[in-house]
């Protein structure tokens, strides 16, 4: 479970699960968290796509503001 005054970026592939968890200081979109979260730079193969984003399942557009708690899916 995520902490209340953070989120969590999540991506995920068959058999391998790389969760990254941020503060939630600011204001922050959820492509912002993406791009805070390092996970382009992890997997490269992510880089220059467009990326479809969801918040526990439900998608979201990357300007999407972020609240506490938040689990940001890639």
């Amino acid at each position: 479970m995520p902490e209340l005054s953070g989120i969590e970026v999540v991506y995920a592939l068959p058999g391998r699960q790389r969760v990254v968890r941020l503060p939630l200081d600011q204001r922050i979109s959820a492509e912002e968290a993406v791009l805070a979260s390092g996970l382009l730079d992890e997997f490269p193969e992510l880089a220059g796509q467009v990326l479809a984003l969801g918040i526990y399942g439900r998608r979201v557009d990357g300007k999407h503001v972020l609240r506490a708690g938040d689990r940001v899916e890639i």
